[in-house]
């Protein structure tokens, strides 16, 4: 491969736009309006990067981008883009594919466990108060200390109902455990059940090593997340599937220096969900991964209708920058377009306020780094179009890819070993066991207590004699109602 690899983005007023893989692991943006393109600019970058050998993961929020595993066909407008950019060696073909889907409907299940996820992010998740989150972050440090693997749902409920029956016993070394507390957090699980996030939370978690592969041609392996269903039924999950695949590439790929292209490059469709009442803690955060995961070679780019969308702490360290067009309708609207071209560096020959306003579908304004790192100024670009499909597979195809995946049968099945659930489970049916046993033992020392009392006089007393005589002379059921009544008291009297 070549020290100098090269991401051909579009054609430009001076001629090519490129993107210098080598500065492909200091991230960027793709923003602009529903309908001016971004997902095809998406799915040109993935396709472009695949080309360069590079891995991808990315999120396809809208269900379009499937189309990356067939090869794409004529149409007057490719074509004509074609011709207009004088692309000589354009072809269609594609890429190759491996198609994910949290629920397993779309594509390969992709699952994570429990404690992989971390109590920092399931406080986001279950959108936990301060004292919730602190239960939560106590929960985790007892399952540490008492070797419970929190594995799926059902280990975390069941770690959280030993926390309440025995918050007595933990409050000296954990702190105050209310049943209040427990109570809201099983709600909230309850909720996230029903949404579908026992689907994820399970095993067999997927390896890192599965999604950064390249084929035997030497592309690399473009891995797409069926999200359609995912981001209308549980946004939340989404934003945490994101962040917890980011967290994990950065806790476990090695450093590599700079290089000549990236390992891995991560697209973030609608990622405004990210930051949208995200906690300080989990904005900290994301913004100290962003800034460090480039020196394991990851890049990633951030898709969004406009740049503030974006934490400005993470916008100043996106490199590579693609604006499609914004409308200018409403003073917040013309504020938004100010902000965007504010993110860029100027060109003399360009107005970029007005221009993204003006901008056609499959046009943008683009600014990337250099070799040397510095962005450059702002290009009016019309934008390469994919060599695969524009448009999604149809369901017949997809069925037909699937079944050729290399991962065919590896995640499709549930495995659930033992784990919090089980163990917590023993637990307490010996502890039941132990508790009969206990009261088995109890009530044969009453007995022989009783039966020793009961050796000490067998001879019928004068009144007990009395009673039988005169319950056999009371026929009726009332009469033995009665007698019950005046014996029982004279009884109760002795």
């Amino acid at each position: 491969m070549s020290d100098s690899a090269q991401l051909f983005i579009g054609g430009g007023d001076n001629g090519a736009v490129m993107l210098d893989a080598s500065t492909a692991n200091r991230h960027g943006l793709i923003a602009g309006a529903t309908g001016t393109g971004k997902t095809v600019t998406l799915q040109n970058l993935a396709e472009g990067f695949s080309r360069l050998g590079v891995p991808v993961f990315l999120a396809d929020v809208k269900g379009d981008l499937s189309g990356l595993a067939a090869p794409g066909a004529s149409h007057p407008k490719i074509d004509a883009r074609v011709k207009q950019l004088q692309l000589d060696d354009f072809r269609f073909r594609a890429a190759p594919t491996v198609f994910w889907d949290i629920f397993g409907k779309q594509g390969h299940p992709i699952r994570a466990t429990i404690s992989d996820m971390g109590p920092l992010l399931l406080t986001s998740l279950l959108e936990l108060n301060d004292t919730q989150s602190g239960i939560l972050y106590a929960g985790f440090k007892i399952a540490d200390d008492n070797g419970l693997l929190l594995l799926d749902f059902k280990d975390l409920r069941a770690l959280l109902q030993w926390m309440g029956d025995n918050a007595r016993d933990l409050k000296a070394e954990y702190g105050n455990i209310s049943a209040a507390s427990i109570g809201a957090i099983q709600r909230k699980l309850l909720v996230l059940e029903q949404q579908g996030a026992e689907n994820f939370f399970n095993e067999p978690a997927v390896e890192l090593d599965d999604l950064i592969k390249t084929d035997f041609s030497g592309d690399g392996v473009v891995n797409v997340l069926d999200a359609s269903v995912l981001i209308n039924q549980s946004p939340k999950l989404y934003v945490c599937f994101l962040l917890w695949l980011l967290a994990e590439l950065f806790e476990n790929l090695p450093e590599v220096g700079d290089a000549d292209r990236p390992v891995f490059v991560l697209f973030f469709d609608e990622a405004h969900l990210i930051f949208d009442d995200a906690p300080d803690a989990l904005l900290d955060k994301v913004e100290q991964v962003v800034r460090l995961i480039r020196s394991k070679g990851v890049g990633v780019y951030f898709v969004s209708q406009n740049p503030t969308d974006i934490p400005e702490d993470i916008l100043g360290q996106l490199g590579m920058k693609i604006q499609h067009a914004l409308r200018a309708f409403t003073p917040k609207d013309k504020k938004a377009v100010k902000a965007a071209a504010a993110c860029f560096r100027p060109n003399p020959a360009i107005d970029a306020e007005q221009l993204i306003t003006e901008l056609g579908v499959g046009e943008a304004l683009v600014s990337v780094l250099d070799a040397e790192g510095r962005p450059t100024s702002v290009q009016h670009t019309y934008i390469k179009p994919p060599e695969s499909r524009i448009g999604p597979l149809s369901a017949k195809e997809r069925k037909e890819h699937l079944a050729r995946s290399p991962w065919k049968g590896k995640y499709d099945t549930v495995v659930d070993r033992e784990s919090a659930y089980e163990v917590l489970k023993k637990r307490a049916e010996q502890a039941a066991a132990n508790a009969e046993s206990k009261q088995a033992e109890s009530n044969q020392t009453r007995q022989k207590s009783a039966k020793k009392t009961a050796r000490k006089s067998t001879r019928q007393t004068p009144m007990e004699a009395m009673v039988k005589s005169a319950a056999r002379s009371i026929g009726s059921q009332l009469g033995r109602q009665i007698i019950r009544g005046i014996l029982g008291s004279l009884f109760g009297k002795r």
